[in-house]
């Protein structure tokens, strides 16, 4: 059963079971004392019976059947401790219907499977389904290929291309599978993948990625890898085997259950032994011992962890970090090594329009950026899309391009009012023996796109990917808490060194691809550190689901959402600080709670047991339902004082 469906069987079984409780609560002997009435009827016991026997196998089958699980796992947690004390309370119960002496538990039977039911619904909520990630990862591939065959286009499904197939790819298709470039050239998008901001130029005998989306022309290939084997594949592999992985954490209330399990089967086999050894009477005996397991099992228990998460999950939406995966409540106080992904997450993952310098006296700077931006307007390229941003930004009017055409891996032309103009790169001036003004080019992650007219220069624009406002801030408070900051991108070494120099990053690790940015966490995890991976793009998906905390910016792919424990809404660095100071104080409520849910055990279950029955104090079932309606107030009460 998927995520979504054992999502949706939970609230079914939670709503169904709700109905049925409130009968079983009117019909109970014990409620009916507590609010000082009377409804009894001929068969009203049996009536009570056939409900409880309903809710026990209807509602209490997610947690006999995960006893099932746990018991042949060798690992007895929430779900065995549950299975035990609803059985106990059913069958005991029962008994009492057809002659035992006793009291009625049907009322707690239905209570704890209520809670319980609930308890996993909000849980359920708020753990992340893998399945989704890999669903968004496969959505990167086309549906279609167009497979050359002896000369004709062919159209075929994505599943029966081959190695050695020929195949078309059209202009802003994405890539089929992985292969080599026979005929064409063209720039292609590489950055869902590699991380690398500026399209690649790709030409004959070079790679591509499947996945990858072409420029704006059309390129013959020739497929190399194709289904399990493409890089792709093995990004959606890796992602698959990470999550796996981390999905086996053990949580605080399974732990706890472990204990309480062993306590309750301890505390009622000698409850049930000391008083028929004592009393020889059976009855009495089988009683004390349902008490005790019972009371064993606090309906708190069930709502400790799944409310503070609730709570914690409603209360960090507000403050932009949608949480994912409730492992990453418990373990964000532990982060001591942070990485980022560089292209989307400390930058902004576009270019943006550093600076404009004109080398014509009679020529401003705005005169330069509309020049260039009324060249550029026609192209798809993001650098020709940050230069028309700048001339939007700045309200300057673009104007009417003639005879447009794009210079293959160099730039533009074009003509404006009848003159030649061209916008184009530093190597189309050497090319062409233009010679560069000395400091244009400038060291750095920079592009510098230069303007000619009539084959003159008369200005110039400098690009960069910008580095993001609050990533200054964020790098240096995460420093100052003892925290090391380091990057991983798939982009140039010059950009990286740049970046981190600029940062002041602790290290960085430049031209990584995607399974290598894995092998890293690998590799610092292996020295220790406990690490949170920061990431927006299909290239950080295997690390962001490696890391002991995926972090995905709210403005990448969602792939990268769909992979992550925790997604910063704002796409904002700082929360990742937010996080790790929300993530200590959500784990001190966990405790808090835990400690409430089954503190109370230390003083109900020796009083259950009778073990002040000399002294003319024994804890009746009844008491005991109080004690444990206590612990759940207190529980919710505390989830609640997180907000303050």
């Amino acid at each position: 059963m998927d995520h979504q469906k054992m999502l949706e069987d939970f609230k079914k079984r939670f709503k169904i079971s709700l109905v049925i409780t409130v009968p079983i609560l009117v019909l109970s002997p014990m409620i009916q004392s507590f609010f000082g009435y009377t409804l009894e009827f001929a068969g009203s016991k049996y009536l009570l019976f056939l409900l409880s026997t309903v809710i026990f196998f209807y509602g209490g089958w997610p947690f006999l059947s995960g006893l099932k699980d746990e018991l042949s796992d060798k690992n007895p947690g929430m779900m065995t401790l549950i299975a035990l004390a609803i059985s106990v309370a059913y069958f005991y119960s029962s008994a009492v219907v057809f002659g035992l002496e006793g009291r009625f538990f049907f009322w707690e039977l239905a209570t704890l499977i209520v809670i319980m039911l609930l308890g996993h619904w909000i849980e359920m909520r708020s753990v992340m389904g893998a399945s989704q990630a890999l669903e968004e990862l496969a959505k990167l591939m086309p549906d279609q290929a167009h497979k050359i065959v002896e000369g004709e286009v062919k159209e075929i499904k994505i599943k029966e291309l081959e190695k050695g197939d020929q195949v078309l790819v059209k202009p802003g298709e994405k890539i089929p599978a992985d292969g080599v470039i026979y005929e064409g050239d063209s720039y292609i998008d590489e950055s869902m993948l590699t991380g690398e901001s500026e399209p690649v130029a790709r030409g004959e005998d070079e790679e591509v990625i499947g996945g990858s989306v072409n420029g704006d022309s059309s390129i013959k290939i020739r497929i190399e890898k194709a289904g399990d084997e493409s890089y792709l594949s093995q990004v959606i592999e890796m992602v698959k085997e990470s999550q796996a992985a981390k999905s086996k954490t053990q949580n605080f209330a399974d732990r706890a259950a472990l204990w309480l399990t062993i306590i309750a089967i301890t505390a009622g086999t000698l409850t049930f032994g000391s008083w028929f050894y004592i009393t020889g009477d059976l009855a009495f005996a089988i009683e004390r011992m349902a008490t005790v397991m019972v009371i064993t099992c606090p309906h708190a228990l069930g709502l400790a962890i799944p409310l503070v998460v609730a709570v914690s999950t409603t209360l960090s939406a507000k403050n932009g970090l949608l949480i994912r995966n409730r492992t990453a409540f418990e373990n964000a106080r532990k982060i001591d090594t942070v990485l980022f992904d560089k292209t989307g997450t400390l930058t902004e993952g576009e270019f943006g329009v550093e600076a404009v310098e004109s080398f014509a006296d009679n020529y401003n700077e705005q005169d330069i950026l509309q020049k260039a931006a009324s060249l550029e307007q026609e192209s798809e390229h993001p650098i020709a899309n940050g230069i028309v941003k700048k001339a939007e930004t700045d309200e300057l009017e673009l104007l009417k391009v003639d005879d447009f055409e794009i210079i293959k891996g160099k730039g533009v032309i074009g003509k404006i009012d009848g003159t030649d103009m061209k916008a184009v790169s530093p190597g189309y001036l050497e090319e062409n023996e233009i010679e560069v003004p000395e400091n244009a080019l400038k060291e750095g992650p920079f592009t510098e796109v230069f303007i000619l007219e009539a084959g003159s220069l008369i200005g110039m624009i400098r690009l960069a990917d910008q580095i993001r406002e609050s990533s200054y801030e964020a790098v240096q408070k995460l420093k100052d808490r003892g925290i090391k900051v380091k990057m991983l991108t798939g982009d140039n070494q010059k950009t990286a060194e740049y970046v981190s120099n600029e940062l002041g990053l602790t290290d960085y690790f430049a031209e990584v691809l995607p399974d290598e940015k894995q092998k890293k966490v690998e590799e610092l995890q292996a020295e220790g550190a406990f690490v949170a991976m920061t990431g927006d793009g299909v290239n950080d998906a295997p690390a962001l689901a490696k890391a002991d905390i995926g972090i995905a910016i709210g403005s990448g792919t969602d792939v990268a959402a769909e992979t992550a424990d925790i997604i910063l809404v704002e796409s904002d660095p700082l929360d990742v600080l937010k996080l790790i100071e929300f993530g200590s104080l959500t784990f001190k409520k966990m405790i808090q709670n835990l400690f409430w849910a089954t503190g109370y055990n230390a003083f109900a279950i020796p009083l259950a047991a009778g073990v002040l029955a000399g002294f003319g104090i024994m804890i009746s079932p009844a008491v005991g339902a109080v004690l444990m309606s206590m612990s759940t107030v207190i529980v919710a009460i505390n989830a609640k004082m997180l907000k303050f």
